[in-house]
């Protein structure tokens, strides 16, 4: 029997991989001869770069960028197994978990960081570059990251621009001359699950600024800043990004994206699946085994397991699906391919036990479902 294994991480507990072998140990402990396929999988958020780097066969970059308020800090980016390719997780520079709840201020914070992970992988030598952008902390519509790739965002005095949303109001030029040479001729990808567009009332300031830190007159300030911003990018650069879907997505670093660097915005799952060829995996496996921290109706949404439910009923495959836990509606899932969801839990505990215990759990679920197949078999 050939099992495939392509989980996402349990958020704040464990990554992709760790989730993957539990399940694994669990399928051994019944079926010890099993040909036994990982795949650990993200949706382009925190997890991805470790799960395609896993994946694949490459490896991960440790480096020092500037964080959201400009601060020195350690982060990392990956390099896939074809040595070619970067893959970029926004969080790890410009991440809202890098802040303290009272640092959260999108007036200041800013995509620098972003920019210098890019650099580092050009620095690599990479001709393709991957992006999630999930979790970020700000909403400077990428400006902070074209500065960091050399771009100059010039005020009326040719002085550049302030660093956060607050500096969009300032822009008088843009001169992307001076942006790095390098970028010519790659391949850039966001991982971007969001359809919301920069400016309106589902824009960028409106609907991500209050998570970011934002207050009422904040947003109105910033989505302000935002439309001037958009509108020097149509004058100057002749691109024109206010409504396009995803140009909203993580503070307008979507728009950031598509009018400096060229970059195509592709749901994070299929992009991923993409690198990882699962298809071709599913497609040669008897039964597929999927999981995430939290499973229920909005898991239909873009997340992970819902993906791998598409492919699996493509190809006619039954698909088991772990879940730290079953939020509403979660029976309405059967219909996109799963054939069970199944909680991890044994017995009541707090959220606390479940996560520190998550592995075992997974490990005893993925036994006793094991044992209930073969029965079957």
């Amino acid at each position: 029997m050939k099992i495939l294994i392509a989980p996402d991480s349990f958020k704040d507990c464990l990554p992709a991989s760790k989730v993957a072998l539990s399940i694994e140990l669990g399928i051994l402990k019944v079926f010890p001869d099993a040909e036994i396929i990982k795949i650990p999988l993200a949706d382009g958020g925190e997890g991805t770069v470790e799960a395609l780097v896993n994946a694949t066969g490459g490896k991960i970059i440790n480096i020092q960028v500037h964080d959201p308020l400009m601060r020195k800090i350690d982060s990392f980016f990956g390099i896939l197994g074809n040595r070619k390719t970067a893959i970029i997780e926004m969080a790890a520079a410009s991440g809202i978990e890098l802040l303290t709840e009272k640092e959260r201020n999108p007036w200041l914070t800013t995509t620098f960081g972003t920019g210098e992970l890019i650099k580092a992988a050009l620095d690599f030598g990479c001709q393709t570059i991957l992006i999630g952008i999930g979790g970020s902390a700000t909403v400077d519509g990428g400006a902070g990251m074209v500065q960091a790739l050399g771009a100059e965002l010039l005020d009326k005095k040719n002085k550049s621009i302030a660093k956060g949303g607050k500096g969009l109001a300032q822009l008088s030029t843009i001169n992307t001359d001076t942006l790095d040479v390098r970028l010519k001729g790659k391949k850039i990808w966001v991982a971007c699950d969001v359809k919301n567009p920069l400016l309106g009332e589902n824009g960028a300031a409106k609907i991500f600024g209050p998570q970011k830190g934002a207050n009422p007159e904040m947003i109105n300030k910033l989505e302000q800043n935002l439309a001037h911003y958009s509108e020097v990018i149509e004058t100057q650069l002749g691109i024109t990004i206010a409504n396009i879907p995803g140009t909203g997505a993580a503070g307008g670093l979507g728009a950031g994206f598509m009018a400096f660097l060229n970059a195509e915005l592709k749901p994070g799952f299929e992009l991923i699946s993409e690198i990882v060829h699962l298809a071709e995996q599913i497609v040669n496996a008897d039964l597929v085994i999927t999981a995430e921290g939290k499973i229920d109706y909005q898991t239909r949404f873009g997340k992970t397991p819902a993906g791998v439910a598409g492919i699996a009923k493509n190809f006619n495959k039954p698909l088991l699906a772990f879940a730290g836990s079953l939020g509403p509606r979660v029976e309405s899932l059967n219909e996109l391919g799963f054939t069970s969801i199944i909680p991890i839990t044994d017995k009541p505990m707090s959220l606390q036990e479940s996560i520190t215990n998550a592995g075992e759990l997974l490990m005893n679920a993925a036994e006793r479902t094991m044992r209930i197949l073969e029965i079957k078999l």
